[in-house]
């Protein structure tokens, strides 16, 4: 195995080994970029007397690349990137990420540098294939450990999946390992740092070696990376976090007592509550799907109800005020309260705001369509009218400005297709897709904990789409109280109908639950993708067929 790390003290028995966590927001696919920010990292690393740096997974070509990995340009970017991050590596160690091309294979690989010089370079073994990973379409897995010295310390070197079962940590210290440094591109659900934290301690007890844990931060389509990069010891205790969702270089160290590596006491950052690491979870992904794309901005239909209150809070969190810009769309079903609660929430915010009633284009369709869609006043076609002349507009406003449309509906409403195609679905993307209704409305309140900047009258109402006279959720659907267990059993569970009925709730409702789930695929296939919160939402790890004869029972 390699060995040494070309500092003024050689291969010196370190008292102290001083790591730093680069947890970058990094750029899929912007490879040169992406080494520019890992070389300034590097700098500033070894501006703190920092031994040895560590970056996420993938980290040259951010992750996940997807089939960006079967394209030759991006071999040969990331050859000339990883010189240059060899070269950068002068008077600290690097760990870095980077899809490795050889033999006709990739590999999720990492490379030591110090000195000018590859000192290791680690194939990653286990390669996830369930929920939003399908790495083995990609990777080939590599095979055995790769331990290597930095200032006199033996480093196991360890890419994600590799510390969520204990065979590659017990292979690290049968070849000598006292420290595993793992690189990490984990992504955010609900309460998974406990869960990382929990499978990492296991994995140290196991071994009986601290941990080193570098994760990436940021948005990438659905994913958000939510940093939390941790130290361990090898009771498995944290003694270093990094806080969640903040990029930058955090400090952790470890000294030798006794022959054994011990981590020193560090920054241990706060777990945040649940609703608050969603919402800082949707800021972020919200942030950077409209930045790392190139929008100047986005636009949203404001209706005065509580999906596209939260919405246009989000969207002013992510973006400020002055990238936003909300519509208020009214029509003879609109009240007097939802145009009043809708512009007292732009004010508050200070965002762009346009009332543009849609009166005279609904009567329009209607004459145009003639005979074509008899029916009266308030019927499901005129219903969707109204929501495909809002969308219409939207379209059109993100067309004069490059701003890109926000829609605002709720898993709960994805799940059942109570939305409308080309209407309050058209847009780019869909902060709260994740979000059952239950949801919308605690992240509501936790927002408005932190500022009041929703109406109190629209999270205390009852909620409705306005599309009829008097109209309620509750009148098509069961109340989300009901609706959205359901729907939490059925979508993460994968329970039956007979199974979610021992709950106590009736089987003929689950039953009509879930064939309205069943139904609304063809909906979801042309829906926005949307940021993922939970273990199982509808995009990158739902594949359920449109084309079915299954029955759920």
């Amino acid at each position: 195995m390699p060995t040494g790390f070309g500092t003024p003290s050689g291969n010196r028995m370190a008292d102290t080994l001083k790591l730093a966590f680069a947890q970058l927001n990094l750029l899929v696919g912007d490879v040169a970029g992406n080494a520019r920010g890992i070389i300034r990292a590097v700098g500033a690393a070894r501006a703190t007397g920092a031994d040895l740096v560590v970056f996420p997974e993938l980290a040259l070509c951010g992750y996940p690349p997807e089939d960006l990995l079967f394209h030759g340009g991006l071999q040969r970017q990331v050859a000339a990137a990883l010189d240059e991050v060899r070269a950068a590596a002068s008077g600290i160690a690097v760990l870095v990420g980077y899809p490795e091309h050889a033999q006709g294979a990739i590999y999720n690989a990492a490379a030591l540098f110090a000195g000018g010089q590859r000192l290791a370079n680690y194939r990653k073994q286990a390669l996830p294939n369930y929920s939003v990973f399908d790495e083995e379409r990609y990777f080939r897995p590599g095979h055995g450990p790769e331990v290597a010295t930095v200032a006199g310390v033996r480093i196991g070197i360890a890419i994600c999946e590799d510390v969520w079962t204990p065979g590659p940590c017990l292979a690290a210290r049968a070849a000598g390992a006292e420290l595993v440094v793992a690189l990490n591109g984990s992504p955010f659900e609900v309460g998974k740092q406990a869960r990382r934290e929990a499978v990492l301690a296991q994995c140290a007890q196991a071994a009986g070696l601290p941990i080193a844990y570098a994760n990436l931060v940021g948005g990438q389509d659905e994913l958000v990376f939510d940093g939390g990069s941790c130290l361990l010891d090898a009771q498995g205790r944290v003694c270093m976090r990094a806080p969640a969702f903040g990029a930058g270089l955090f400090q952790g160290a470890l000294r030798r007592a006794g022959g054994r590596l011990e981590p020193l006491p560090g920054d241990v950052a706060a777990l945040p509550g649940e609703d608050a690491s969603i919402y800082g979870a949707l800021v972020l992904g919200v942030r950077d799907y409209v930045g790392k794309n190139g929008f100047p901005g986005v636009v949203l239909g404001l209706s005065g109800g509580i999906d596209s209150a939260l919405t246009l809070a989000i969207a002013a969190d992510a973006l400020g005020a002055a990238a936003v810009q909300a519509v208020m769309m009214p029509f003879r079903y609109t009240s007097a309260m939802s145009i009043e609660d809708a512009g007292a929430q732009a004010r508050t915010l200070g965002v762009g705001y346009t009332v543009m009633p849609i009166e005279p284009m609904v009567s329009a369709a209607r004459a145009v369509l003639g005979r074509e869609v008899a029916g009266e006043p308030g019927d499901i076609t005129e219903q969707n009218l109204q929501a495909r002349c809002r969308g219409m507009l939207l379209m059109a406003i993100s067309n004069s400005t490059g701003r890109m449309v926000l829609t605002t509906g709720n898993k709960s409403e994805m799940a059942v297709g109570y939305a409308t195609l080309y209407g309050d679905m058209a847009g780019g993307f869909a902060p709260i897709k994740d979000c059952t209704k239950t949801r919308v409305y605690a992240l509501a309140r936790h927002r408005n904990s932190l500022g009041a900047v929703i109406p109190d009258r629209v999270i205390s109402r009852a909620p409705s789409a306005e599309l009829r006279p008097d109209q309620k959720d509750s009148d098509s659907l069961p109340p989300y109280a009901v609706l959205d267990p359901i729907l939490d059993a059925f979508l993460l569970e994968n329970r039956s109908v007979a199974d979610i009925a021992r709950a106590g709730l009736d089987p003929a409702v689950v039953a009509r639950v879930l064939e309205m789930v069943r139904r609304a695929e063809y909906k979801r296939r042309q829906a926005a993708p949307g940021v993922r919160i939970s273990s199982r939402a509808f995009g990158r790890d739902w594949r359920y067929p449109i084309t079915s004869g299954y029955r759920h029972t």
